[in-house]
């Protein structure tokens, strides 16, 4: 597990999948912070995917890079203290841009339920796959 939140920690930029009534939804997110294995994000209540996330929680994210793929699967929860979603906001130089203060953003973190590390350079692939038995 340690090389997928490494690879992660790199590769910040995700494919971020929601569900909208019984459809799938995918978009690009950006990983905003990541203190060990945990990931953040923030968005703003306006737009649909917050909509989605409130209604359904269940996420999938899958990050690319070369021969490395990582894929999560799990749901988010909009329990983010007020000093990270501070943190996210200063030290993104996009947000600031974007939004007048921390506060116009709603953040979120992802926990685990599965995750699967694939590296093709290998013959065969190295698959780890990881699977939070709560």
């Amino acid at each position: 597990m340690e090389k997928a939140f490494d690879f992660l920690s790199k590769h910040k930029d995700v494919a971020f999948a929601t569900v909208e009534q019984d459809k799938p939804k995918i978009r690009v997110f950006q990983i905003m912070k990541q203190e060990g294995h945990t990931l953040y994000f923030a968005t703003s209540p306006h737009k649909e995917v917050h909509h989605q996330l409130k209604q359904n929680s269940n996420v999938e994210i899958l990050a690319m890079s070369g021969n490395i793929s990582v894929r999560i699967s799990g749901e988010v929860i909009f329990d983010v203290p007020d000093n990270i979603a501070k943190d996210i906001y200063i030290n993104n130089p996009v947000l600031p841009r974007l939004y007048k203060t921390y506060k116009d953003l709603v953040y979120f973190r992802l926990t685990i339920d599965k995750l699967d590390y694939y590296d093709l350079s290998f013959t065969p692939p190295l698959f780890e796959h990881y699977e939070n038995t709560h």
